[in-house]
């Protein structure tokens, strides 16, 4: 056992796996540009929530503010799935990112001139999404053109998550205090100055676009197409199904983060920051352990395990009265949630045929994008008549059906995935 700890070696050999992706030049640029990009869009999602129930004290607005920015995607994000798969997608990513830079910088000017209203939140939220769901599918899928192989490719999405997470911890932070010292208007500058970052480092990579068969088909067709793929294909299924269930039931407890924070714990913005940047944390972790991952191997029975975990988290920090507790529970779902979807990400990134990845993505997409504003604007209606700690709490359990699926089917699952993928599984 102790040779085994003093291996020194192994651990240098787990570290250099960690960073595998890293030896493509599109991807590090890519990397760089989105990790200040994501920490200026996390110091706006704190400053938004805040915002909004700073002029409404509304919990029912906060839930509306939050869905609007999600309405396009129902539309948006399965057909941005079927042009993924068509389309030249650094193109089209560099073209969604301006438009959300401009869109921040609109929100910036309307707080520090003091002429903010929330139809305004509303709107811009709307514009926000129709970006943001075209963007996530087309993201998700270049992420294959950046690297250079299969053992890259789970190496890239596992430090895709890391990246999030740690803009998760940073920019949270970062927003709580901001918001405390200069107000939210500056918060949104500071987004609208962040995308230059990402537009820049994909202007400077070099891939070649080259057009696909597929559009020779209607684009209904190759939506339906991709559909009926993920449907038929028993491995994507069911954790489609897992991911929706938890995009839906717990997803959006984060948009009563504020409630927690000010209400029920007598906290400030700074709390609230806190407690978004202990839940990213956890995330981060859960990303970081991914990220030392040589294979895909048990990463079946890792997504079992972490939803699990996620949902029994979510049931403590829902009913707890002690801050304490409350920020564990919260740290220790973060890693589960993460853990969970990026396990997923990689298993439909890898099993997808190549032709169909975009579609499915754009599903798993469509479970936090589309799925978790219905939970948000459902649950916020009941949260604005009855207790909220028992609306969260609720809501979470019946994720477990999802879960006793999924769990029920995974020796089917792990069959299937041996016996069509004997070298991975």
């Amino acid at each position: 056992m102790l040779p085994q700890i003093l291996d020194i070696k192994s651990y240098f050999s787990r570290a250099a796996t960690a960073f595998t992706a890293l030896k493509a030049r599109n991807y590090r640029l890519y990397l760089s540009g989105m990790l200040f990009s994501t920490i200026g869009t996390w110091i706006q999602v704190v400053a938004m929530s805040w915002l909004v129930y700073r002029l409404t004290g509304d919990v029912l607005l906060l839930g509306v503010v939050a869905f609007a920015g999600h309405i396009p995607s129902v539309i948006i994000t399965p057909l941005a799935g079927v042009y993924a798969d068509r389309m030249n997608r650094r193109k089209v990513i560099i073209a969604t990112q301006i438009a959300m830079m401009v869109f921040a910088f609109i929100l910036a000017f309307l707080v520090l001139s003091e002429t903010i209203e929330v139809w305004h939140l509303i709107v811009l939220a709307i514009l926000n999404g129709f970006a943001s769901s075209a963007d996530t599918p087309f993201r998700h899928a270049f992420v294959r053109e950046m690297v250079d192989d299969q053992a890259q490719l789970q190496n890239a999405v596992a430090l895709n998550s890391t990246l999030f997470n740690t803009a998760r911890v940073i920019g949270p932070s970062i927003g709580g205090f901001l918001i405390a010292l200069v107000g939210e208007g500056w918060c949104f500058a500071f987004n609208g100055v962040s995308f230059l970052a990402v537009v820049f480092s994909l202007l400077m990579m070099r891939i070649t676009f080259v057009k696909k068969d597929a559009q020779k088909k209607s684009v209904i067709h190759d939506l339906a197409e991709g559909i009926k793929y993920s449907y038929k294909t028993i491995p994507i299924r069911y954790m489609l199904i897992l991911v929706i269930s938890t995009g839906l039931f717990c997803l959006p407890f984060q948009t009563f983060l504020p409630v927690y924070a000010k209400d029920l714990f007598s906290g400030g913005s700074e709390l609230y920051g806190l407690m978004v940047g202990v839940y990213g944390v956890g995330a981060l972790s859960g990303s970081v352990y991914l990220t030392s991952r040589k294979t895909v191997k048990t990463l079946p029975r890792v997504i079992m395990l972490a939803a699990l975990i996620y949902t029994v988290c979510l049931l403590v920090f829902s009913m707890s009265d002690i801050l304490a507790l409350s920020l564990v529970a919260l740290y220790i779902g973060g890693f589960g949630m993460i853990t969970q979807y990026t396990s997923v990400n990689t298993m439909l990134q890898t099993v997808s045929d190549p032709d169909k990845v975009g579609r499915v993505i754009s599903l798993y997409g469509m479970s936090f994008m589309t799925i978790t504003p219905i939970g948000i604007i459902v649950l916020s209606a009941l949260a604005d008549i009855y207790n909220v700690r028992w609306v969260v709490f609720i809501s979470v359990a019946l994720s477990f059906i999802a879960l006793i699926i999924y769990t029920s089917n995974y020796k089917r699952v792990l069959w299937i995935l041996r016996k069509r993928f004997q070298d991975l599984f």
